[in-house]
């Protein structure tokens, strides 16, 4: 029956509907899963609401994919799991989420509440596992709040910045069946408020009045521009006051390449010598040298949507907590009118930090248009560059090679650039390739893999497969984990850097025609352009396997301070 009722019970309905018509009332368009007897009613539920039902292979790839469907959305994922290993296997997926600040749900099983304590199949205390890397953590109690706690935990993955959310459903609670009358059955868009808050007004004013009047300002635009779909009023800041800006991790594409305000090779350049730097949507954590890159004379300006994370690390001058995108606007509505000060004198600023790009660019020239073989990365890198259109999505998955790639590979557009995020976690690209394909499947996804990251989910290249999910994979093959390679060489010497991170020699091209994909082989540097272009033309999931140099190491990787 469409409510999950009997023939002569017409007005019950079971815990799995329930959760369906939570979902549905979401937005929720698919859920990720791999199947077990704890959670099938959820299943059924999903026909009755039209909600897809996407198997894969792992539970991490579930996981996995729900934040990446949730990043490319902006609305939440969500991935369903049993209990038991079934849960614990989507923990990384989950903790991945969490530092990433990605807003997903991932509902486990567990067994009976009439068998609590008595040692039931798959039984584990997941709550307690999950609360430390998630926003809201808890058990549905009952049949008749199954709808009500999943609208809850929606909820909560919007508290402050974006997060995960889990929720277990004991097998009874799932299967039992309570009047329709006796649940609670949130509406659409009736049981949360707007997140979006534009700062406060006197920090707004004092923003624009610093960025009218600096002589060498910069502006790091973080993922959360992203996050809150700011993109439009990061643009238009930045374009009006005339302002610099550098971009990373989802925030990466809102200035296109080529714009005079798009800059991205000198941003320690800039950082050393700008007089008000202004943060937007990014911690002071590893990758910000936790906010010691900065120049200790600069006026620091910290933007981002949790009140924890500003001035975390590092002092700072002024912060704003609330959205990106609403303060931006009114940082830039607040300015106008009044630019006739440092920001219209900033040609020699930008000019200098142009000249300090070109000098980077020519540093590594040679390599970019190297034909050596094995094969350059920073080649490989560039020639991906050049192969992107303006609906491309670009993944990376990887270590060293993904390093670099952020220094060469420019998307072309906002939203079309994934990573894992602070954690680091390898494998995520074959999940996010299957969230943002099934999203936008008019889009071109492009992928470049590490072999080490790759062989993490890349069984999940048989679900691309299976549900007819064209894409353009490539893996930068080394045969090495090199970014923890180069770490022993350095502090160990060279008859010792190869414990336990070298690989064999693994062709994944012959892997991905095993799988119904289409795969090739490059060795040459002068192949990879047409090698790309034929596995866009497949119209099949692809994996061009290129043999890069082992012994290339990215600036990044041998920058780390862990190596030091």
């Amino acid at each position: 029956m469409p409510d999950g009722s009997s023939d002569n019970n017409s007005d019950l309905i079971s815990g799995g509907h329930l959760v369906a018509k939570a979902l549905k009332a979401e937005g929720v368009e698919v859920i990720y899963t791999l199947c077990g007897g704890h959670i099938i009613d959820i299943y059924d539920g999903c026909v009755d609401e039209g909600i897809e039902v996407v198997d894969v292979r792992h539970e991490q790839v579930a996981a996995h994919a729900a934040d990446g469907y949730a990043r490319i959305t902006g609305r939440p994922g969500c991935a369903v799991v049993t209990a038991g290993p079934g849960t614990t296997d989507a923990v990384t997926g989950v903790a991945n989420a969490f530092r990433a600040e990605s807003p997903m749900l991932l509902i486990g099983g567990q067994g009976a509440h009439t068998q609590h304590k008595m040692g039931s199949l798959q039984d584990l205390p997941h709550v307690d596992m999950m609360t430390p890397i998630t926003k809201f953590a808890a058990t549905v109690p009952d049949t008749a709040r199954a709808a009500d706690m999943v609208s809850m935990a929606f909820r909560e993955c919007y508290h402050g910045a974006p997060g995960p959310s889990f929720l277990e459903i004991p097998r009874d609670v799932l299967d039992a069946r309570v009047p329709v009358s006796q649940a609670r059955i949130p509406a659409a868009g009736q049981y949360r408020a707007s997140t979006r808050s534009a700062g406060d007004p006197e920090a707004i004013e004092r923003l624009a009045d610093l960025l009218v009047h600096a002589e060498k300002p910069a502006i790091l635009l973080g993922s959360q521009v992203w996050t809150t779909r700011g993109t439009e009023a990061a643009v238009d800041l930045v374009r009006t006051l005339d302002i610099p800006a550098y971009m990373n991790g989802a925030g990466r594409g809102t200035l296109p390449p080529g714009d005079p305000h798009h800059y991205q090779l000198s941003r320690r350049y800039a950082f050393s010598h700008a007089d008000v730097i202004v943060v937007v949507g990014t911690p002071f954590d590893f990758r910000m040298g936790y906010g010691k890159r900065l120049s200790p004379d600069a006026t620091v300006v910290q933007i981002d949507l949790d009140y924890r994370t500003v001035g975390k690390n590092r002092d700072i001058d002024l912060g704003i907590v609330g959205d990106a995108g609403l303060i931006l606007k009114s940082v830039t509505e607040a300015a106008s009118g009044r630019i006739d000060g440092g920001a219209s004198k900033r040609k020699e600023w930008l000019d200098e930090l142009r000249a300090a790009e070109q000098t980077a660019l020519e540093k590594r020239l040679p390599s970019l248009k190297s034909d050596a073989s094995p094969i350059h990365p920073y080649r490989l890198v560039s020639e991906i560059n050049d192969f992107l259109t303006e609906d491309s999505v670009y993944i990376g998955d990887g270590g060293d090679i993904v390093t670099f790639s952020g220094q060469v590979v420019q998307p072309k557009s906002p939203g079309h650039w994934m990573d894992p995020g602070p954690l680091g976690t390898l494998g995520v690209g074959i999940p996010f390739v299957l969230a943002a394909k099934q999203a936008r499947p008019d889009n071109e996804v492009v992928a470049l893999f590490g072999d080490g990251a790759f062989s993490l989910t890349g069984w999940d290249f048989e679900t691309l497969v299976r549900y007819n999910l064209p894409f353009v994979g490539i893996v930068g093959n080394n045969s090495s984990m090199n970014q923890i390679r180069y770490g022993q060489a350095q502090k160990y010497g060279p008859a010792r850097e190869r414990v336990g991170n070298t690989l064999g020699d693994v062709h994944y091209d012959k892997f991905a025609q095993m799988l119904g994909g289409y795969g090739e082989e490059v060795r040459d540097p002068a192949d990879i352009g047409p090698a790309l272009r034929r596995a866009r033309e497949s119209g099949k999931p692809s994996l061009i396997n290129v043999w890069v140099d082992p012994d290339a190491y990215a600036p990044g990787t041998m920058n780390q301070t862990m190596y030091k």
